[in-house]
C-alpha cells in the first residue's frame, strides 16, 4: 500500500485590537508527520493574518501537492471557492467600479500558491473544539502576543498613506 500523499493543512490568524499585533499559526500533517509554523507581526489585521496563514501553509510545501486546507476564515474560503479573488485580480483588484479589493498583495500570493497545488478548502467553525484549529489558534495568538516583531510592510504603508490624506 502506498503512503497517503495528501497534505492536511490547518491555518489560523489573529490580531489583537484589529488592527494591532497579529500572528498566524499553521499545522501541516502528512504521512504521519507534523510541522508547525507561526510568526508575529507588530501591526496588522485579522483578515491579513488569516490570509497569510493559508499562504504560508501552501508556500511551505516543497513540491506540488494535493492539499486539504482547513481554516475558520470564511473570508479566505469564500474568496477562493466562490471565485471572488480571481475576479478581483481580473478587474485590477477592484470589487466593483467604486471599491478596491482589500489585501490584494496577499490575495495575489494566495492565488499563486493555490495554482501550484491541487487545493480543497474546508471551513471549520472556530473555537468549537476542532483540535487542529485550536492548535493553530494557540500558535497565532502566542505569536501575536509574544513574537510580534515582523513588519507587515504593505499594511503599514497603506495605513501611513491613509493617515497622510
Amino acid at each position: 500500500m502506498s503512503p497517503d500523499t495528501t497534505v492536511r493543512a490547518y491555518s489560523d490568524g489573529s490580531a489583537i485590537g484589529n488592527p494591532g499585533p497579529g500572528g498566524y499559526g499553521v499545522l501541516l500533517t502528512w504521512n504521519g508527520q507534523e510541522k508547525e509554523l507561526s510568526a508575529g507581526y507588530r501591526r496588522t489585521t485579522n483578515n491579513r493574518m488569516e490570509l497569510l496563514g493559508a499562504i504560508i501553509a501552501l508556500e511551505a510545501l516543497k513540491r506540488p501537492s494535493t492539499v486539504i486546507l482547513s481554516t475558520d476564515s470564511q473570508y479566505v474560503v469564500n474568496g477562493i471557492e466562490k471565485g471572488w479573488a480571481k475576479k478581483w485580480r481580473a478587474n485590477g483588484w477592484r470589487r466593483n467600479k467604486k471599491e478596491m479589493a482589500l489585501n490584494p498583495d496577499l490575495w495575489g500570493r494566495l492565488l499563486n500558491a493555490v495554482d501550484r497545488h491541487h487545493v480543497t478548502f474546508e471551513w471549520v467553525r472556530g473555537h468549537a473544539g476542532h483540535p487542529e484549529n485550536e492548535r493553530c489558534d494557540v500558535l497565532a495568538n502566542t505569536a501575536a502576543r509574544t513574537n510580534a516583531v515582523l513588519v507587515d510592510e504593505e499594511f503599514e504603508k497603506t495605513q501611513a498613506a491613509a493617515a497622510a490624506e
